[in-house]
């Protein structure tokens, strides 16, 4: 069972509201479906929100996907809930969520142990701050506090992903880049810029691997869909074990 590869799509999905200014969740799960992904992460997503509906946007995707969600708040006020979702069909273990140091918004991460056939992986998602000290700060609590590690302290296959605010020359992407590697990297093709959606010129949103997975593609999903339903490009990647 050990040879599956699974395919893990990170996605910031701004709301679900469109550069159409429409509110549609819908759209994102389509992108999501056609993707035909096994793990999504996301990032910018509404639950509760009364400027989106008040509607539970991770479950609501979920449920159209026919998956499972786990959702982490970095931000609340009162029942408004704003944050990273993992959602998945696979069989789920522990679940880590919590804040990181931060200056002006609040952000977090959100860690899911996930069964792959016989295997573990770790899967961690997070949207860092928009300050170069603050992304510092947030990356080095992400590698050293234990965040990389089972819940057991075991060290487990680990996927980190999300939307860093961080472009490959940053401080925080090449202190990432020491310890994991960067699937648009190791995949065959060129790397690609994943935001604006509308004309993608900075690579902000990222999958780290650990030395223990093997990167067979990762692309940028840049379509008709995907240039209106975010303002993020959606980024995929075929993961196997090593």
């Amino acid at each position: 069972m050990s040879e599956k590869t699974i395919k893990l799509l990170t996605y910031n999905v701004h709301s679900c509201i469109g550069n159409d200014r429409k509110l549609d969740p819908g759209r994102i799960a389509s992108v999501i479906a056609e993707a035909e992904a096994d793990i999504i992460a996301l990032q910018e997503v509404d639950v509760l929100r009364r400027r989106t509906g008040g509607i539970d946007q991770a479950h609501t995707i979920a449920a159209l996907l026919e998956m499972q969600a786990h959702f982490h708040p970095a931000l609340s006020i009162a029942e408004e809930q704003y944050g990273d979702a993992i959602i998945t069909a696979l069989p789920t273990g522990a679940v880590k969520a919590g804040p990181l140091p931060s200056i002006g918004e609040q952000r977090g991460a959100l860690s899911v142990e996930i069964l792959v056939g016989d295997r573990k992986l770790l899967v961690v998602n997070t949207h860092l701050g928009l300050r170069g000290r603050e992304r510092m700060r947030q990356m080095t609590t992400l590698l050293n506090s234990g965040w990389l590690r089972g819940t057991a302290g075991e060290s487990l296959p680990t996927i980190l992903c999300g939307d860093f605010n961080a472009i490959p020359a940053s401080a925080t992407y090449r202190l990432a880049t020491q310890s994991l590697k960067d699937a648009q990297r190791e995949g065959k093709a060129t790397p690609r810029a994943t935001f604006p959606s509308r004309y993608p010129l900075m690579r902000l949103d990222h999958i780290l691997v650990s030395d223990d997975l093997v990167v067979k593609q990762a692309t940028v999903l840049e379509n008709r869909l995907t240039r209106v339903a975010s303002d993020h490009l959606p980024l995929l990647a075929e993961i196997g074990f090593a």
